[in-house]
C-alpha cells in the first residue's frame, strides 16, 4: 500500500503501471485499470450481441471478448512474471474466468428476472462483485509468490 500511494503522490504512471511488481496492492490498482478496459470490450460486444439474442447468450458471448482483452493486459501490467506455460496459463485463466462468468451470469438473472433491473445496470453490479472473485482467484492459484 506504502509503494502505491508513494507512486501516486509522485505522479510516477510508469511506476503504477509498467514496473514489474509483486506488490499486491499495485496489482489490484493495476487489475481494476485493466477490469476497466476488458469491462468497456465486454459490455460493448454484449450491448451489441443483444441485438441479436438473448441477454444471456450475449453475456457469455462478450465474456470471451472481456476474458481475451483481459488476459492479454494482465500479463503486459498486473502480473508479470512467468511462471507457466502460456498455454497452461490462459487455461487456468480462462476456468477462473468461466466460474466468473457463471456468476455473472447468476447474478445478471437475480437482478435482471428477479429485480427488474435493466440489463446493463445488472453487468455494472455483478462487474465489481466478479472483478474481485477473478484477482483474488487468479493471485491465489496462478500466480503466488
Amino acid at each position: 500500500m506504502k509503494q502505491l500511494i508513494e507512486y501516486a503522490k509522485k505522479c510516477d504512471i510508469k511506476g503504477l503501471f509498467t514496473q514489474p511488481t509483486t506488490d499486491t496492492f499495485i496489482q489490484f490498482f493495476r487489475y481494476v485499470f485493466v477490469g476497466g478496459l476488458a469491462f468497456l470490450a465486454d459490455a460493448g460486444a454484449l450491448w451489441v450481441c443483444e441485438k441479436a439474442v438473448h441477454y444471456l447468450i450475449a453475456a457469455a458471448l462478450a465474456f470471451l471478448v472481456g476474458l481475451a482483452v483481459n488476459f492479454i493486459l494482465s500479463k503486459k501490467l498486473v502480473f508479470t512474471e512467468n511462471k507457466h506455460n502460456s498455454i497452461f496459463e490462459f487455461i487456468v485463466y480462462g476456468v477462473i474466468g468461466v466460474m466468473g462468468l457463471a456468476l455473472t451470469e447468476l447474478l445478471m438473472y437475480i437482478f435482471t428476472d428477479k429485480i427488474g433491473l435493466y440489463f446493463m445496470i445488472s453487468k455494472i453490479i455483478a462487474a465489481v462483485i466478479v472483478l474481485v472473485w477473478n484477482f483474488a482467484a487468479r493471485k491465489i492459484i496462478l500466480y503466488k509468490e
